[in-house]
């Protein structure tokens, strides 16, 4: 078995890292800086056409967007460790609750980056635009918090829906996108997440 893992550090290749390090899987790691242009290399480009990261390559296929990685192995990796449901409605809650995470939640995050970031050229910015994607992180995030309310984890046992919403959560943390002290539900979540060995591993910057 052949598994190659291209990152990058503060990007949301983090999100893999993480599912990796729960599921133990063997693979290489290969690091990319995004700012010298490593994604956008000829060599990289033939595997992700996107020129982006997080992107796998197992067995010769490659699988990019960080939703599809984190089912893909939950699927191939994650079963029989109880950390990925069998097929059926609980993995279709799960399924759920990972596309939503980068669509529904990251579009919103995409967008209030976009218009309050320095990675972003600043004449390209609208504060009413930014103004409007914080409101809509914000109700997104109060989407969590509620559904959490009474429950550990978001689907059952703690299992790979949690790492990548939690690192996507815990990625919108970091970036003070949004005043997560409102969100007492989903602030115990993300500790119940980060007390994970896998979790540490990576934080501590072991991944690579």
């Amino acid at each position: 078995m052949s598994l190659t893992f291209y990152f990058a550090p503060m990007s949301t290749a983090t999100i893999t890292a993480v599912v990796l390090a729960e599921l133990g899987v063997a693979h290489e790691t290969v690091r990319m800086d995004i700012k010298k242009g490593d994604t956008k290399k000829p060599e990289f480009l033939k595997h992700n056409p996107n020129g982006a990261v997080p992107t796998i390559v197992h067995d010769g296929t490659v699988i990019f967007e960080s939703t599809a990685i984190t089912m893909y192995l939950g699927e191939t990796f994650g079963v029989e460790k109880n950390l990925y449901p069998a097929a059926g409605p609980k993995r279709g809650e799960a399924m759920t609750w990972i596309t939503w995470a980068n669509v529904t939640l990251g579009e919103a995050v995409g967008r209030l980056m976009r218009h309050t970031s320095s990675w972003h050229p600043q004449d390209q910015q609208n504060a009413k635009a930014g103004e409007a994607a914080k409101a809509d992180v914000e109700q997104r995030l109060e989407i969590l918090n509620s559904t959490l309310t009474g429950k550990s984890f978001l689907v059952g046992d703690y299992s790979l829906v949690d790492t990548h919403v939690n690192s996507l959560v815990d990625w919108i943390r970091m970036s003070n996108a949004a005043d997560m002290s409102r969100y007492a539900n989903l602030n115990e979540w993300s500790k119940r997440c980060a007390s994970r060995p896998a979790y540490a591993k990576v934080m501590a910057g072991a991944m690579g």
